[in-house]
């Protein structure tokens, strides 16, 4: 099985490096086809020329380091507030019938409208920044945690009925290790969009981090490190999910072998 497991795994690589190879072949039969110009799709080999000198001098890794601050603390803060929401959900069954509604109307307000009221509200600085990517990424992790934290098995919560536990108790050694999974896989919905919110987040007066990268290139007509920028805002990105996904895969290895115990 583990074999298989490993020829699985190599299939799946082997499938993922040639579609990459045939978007690359695709993306520099257009740049030669003459369709668009090179100021507008730079060639394949530009773009890496353009990646790799802002990687050698240091400038790249200065603005993945802010940008990556940025999105951990805008991420920790809404695991946080979700984490908040999703208890007040399972052990207050009424309170969502005062805040559902108005979470229900933000989670369907793209963050980056908001861009325009937080400057009024909070100036140019961190804050507003902050704040776009807890919109972003804070609803994708309250609905799973709150998705977990409900759906808790009521015949084990029976259990601790007849043990005596109590409602914390019942909470911490029950309705929690059973919303785990959901937890985890939340947090990982939740850091995707809050890479994806990095630039709306940026747009705001910002000094550096990799939306600042994209846009201050765009001004100065270098699509080459726009399209630079958006590969590593991709590339982190996929790092940070397949981190959590190895995570999740973890836990839940974890549970099994607990379970045939």
């Amino acid at each position: 099985m583990e074999k298989q497991g490993k020829n699985d795994s190599v299939r799946r690589g082997c499938k993922t490096a040639l579609g990459i190879l045939v978007l690359l072949a695709v993306w520099q039969a257009a740049a030669w086809s003459g369709i668009w110009s090179a100021y507008v799709l730079p060639p394949p080999m530009k773009v890496a020329k353009a990646l790799a000198g802002m990687a050698g001098s240091g400038v790249l890794l200065r603005h993945i380091l802010v940008s990556g601050k940025r999105v951990l603390e805008g991420f920790f803060i809404a695991f946080g507030l979700a984490m908040a929401c999703g208890i007040l959900a399972r052990e207050v069954r009424t309170a969502e019938e005062y805040y559902g509604g108005f979470l229900e109307f933000m989670r369907n307000v793209p963050p980056i409208s908001l861009i325009a009221l937080l400057i009024l509200w909070f100036g140019i600085g961190e804050t507003s920044k902050i704040i776009i990517i807890v919109l972003a990424s804070f609803f994708p992790m309250y609905l799973n945690i709150r998705k977990g934290f409900v759906s808790a098995s009521k015949k084990l919560l029976e259990v601790g009925v007849v043990f005596g536990f109590t409602r914390w108790q019942k909470f911490c050694r029950i309705v929690l290790p059973l919303a785990v999974p959901d937890i985890l896989v939340g947090m990982r919905i939740g850091l995707g969009y809050s890479w994806r919110a990095i630039i709306g987040a940026e747009m705001i007066a910002a000094s550096s981090g990799l939306g600042y990268l994209i846009l201050d290139a765009q001004q100065m007509s270098r699509s080459d490190k726009v399209i630079a920028g958006i590969l590593t805002i991709g590339i982190v990105g996929i790092l940070c999910d397949k981190l959590f996904s190895l995570l999740i895969d973890r836990v839940a290895g974890m549970r099994e072998a607990g379970g045939a115990e």
